[in-house]
């Protein structure tokens, strides 16, 4: 009956509501093949910004972090994905969460080859225009550069 089912759907967080715009849609489509098809939800998020700025006096630097500081930005994505995947628990469901650090698009592109993803779920700001320039897009690179099917998801104005 069913020629391609989405038995692994990765959904990339960014901490944002905006970010968060696809798990409801994650959630219905799921729905939609259980009970036959038992779905496997990889929640990611991804931690770009590899650097902070240290200022003396009126001069800034910017600088890396160190192991340590790295490893805590790790363990607070965590508990941000497993609160989350709190929120979302059902039956048929079994949820995974990572953390990676990268270029974002790069980096969902890689986990989506990774876990063999059947689909990549994500939302949009919906810039356009030289706005969409200036900022670049995460999801528009994913979709032109992956080989994974990507959902998208416009989020609602005003969920920054």
């Amino acid at each position: 009956m069913y020629e391609k089912m989405y038995e692994k759907i990765l959904v990339p967080l960014d901490g944002s509501k905006v970010g968060e715009a696809a798990l409801p849609y994650v959630e219905k489509l799921s729905d939609m093949f259980q009970p036959k098809i038992r779905i496997e939800i990889i929640i990611l998020q991804v931690i770009s910004d590899l650097t902070h700025y240290v200022v003396a006096g009126e001069a800034s630097a910017a600088v890396p972090y160190n192991d340590k500081e790295l490893e805590l930005l790790k363990i607070k994505s965590l508990k941000y994905l497993q609160s989350i995947v709190r929120e979302m628990k059902g039956k048929k469901r079994q949820y995974t969460v990572e953390v990676t650090f990268g270029n974002a698009a790069s980096e969902i592109i890689n986990v989506a080859e990774k876990v063999n993803a059947d689909l990549i779920a994500m939302s949009t700001h919906g810039r356009s225009g030289i706005t969409r320039w200036a900022f670049g897009s995460v999801t528009d690179r994913v979709l032109r550069e992956g080989k994974r099917p990507v959902f998208m998801v416009r989020a609602p104005r005003g969920k920054d």
